[in-house]
């Protein structure tokens, strides 16, 4: 695992963050803090509110209340479209390609806030290296591949926003060991390329053996947080998200 470089202060700092689905409140009162250069992952069962907090996080869902910092600005008002243009950019749960669409648009939409079109293209490049099956398949439609490349296409067009912090829902959903094993491997190179990355994943086992730290989340809750090491080797975590 590479070091960890954490600036003077934490990229994201989340402070007493409370979002309601109607009058169900799916987050309690959440605080949770990354530091750039790191892999954080949440962890925790379905309906714990894992997928409500990146979309909170990421300006799709609205907070009730609460505070959401990043890179030292208060962002909990902005739209989500500013927010990808501040680096905070979302692979979401399902993929969400644009089935229709060629590989090569759905790349290029990730890159709809940006106006640096040679910066553009030289990340284009980077992301059909990272990713050598998309650039096999850039003029056929998204929705003609696999659902593990289909998982690739979505990380590939939120790398194409420029994140500082890439926000991953569930990247290993529906997929074979041998994909999972190579998307959580092009993700520890994400890191050592200096970009930051929090990560919800159902599959715990995978997330905290190539993550820093860890938060479970239980029920709108964090309930229980440390280095993804120490997280592991709870017996209790062990039991009820790891199967042993």
């Amino acid at each position: 695992m590479s070091p960890v470089t954490h600036a003077s202060a934490p990229l994201l700092l989340i402070r007493d963050l409370v979002s309601h689905y109607g009058a169900v409140s799916a987050l309690k009162g959440i605080d949770l803090a990354i530091n750039t250069g790191e892999i954080v992952t949440i962890v925790g069962a379905n309906g714990a509110g894992k997928t409500t907090l990146l979309r909170v996080i990421s300006g799709l869902n609205p907070p009730t209340s609460g505070q959401i910092s990043f890179a030292g600005e208060e962002i909990s008002k902005l739209r989500a479209n500013v927010r990808v243009k501040r680096g905070m950019c979302h692979s979401p749960e399902g993929r969400q390609v644009f089935a229709d669409l060629s590989v090569l648009d759905n790349l290029m939409l990730g890159a709809f806030s940006r106006t640096d079109r040679h910066a553009i293209h030289s990340d284009l490049d980077h992301v059909l290296a990272l990713f050598p099956i998309l650039k096999e398949k850039l003029a056929l439609p998204a929705g003609t591949m696999s659902g593990g490349q289909q998982q690739m296409l979505a990380i590939a067009r939120a790398l194409m926003g420029k994140p500082r912090l890439l926000l991953l829902d569930e990247p290993s959903m529906g997929l074979a060991p041998l994909i999972v094993k190579e998307i959580f491997s092009i993700l520890v190179r994400l890191r050592s390329e200096g970009i930051t990355i929090l990560l919800v994943e159902q599959n715990a086992a995978a997330a905290l053996k190539i993550a820093d730290r860890g938060y479970v989340l239980e029920t709108g809750r964090i309930v229980t947080s440390g280095p993804a090491s120490e997280l592991l080797n709870n017996d209790d975590i062990r039991r009820a998200y790891l199967g042993h």
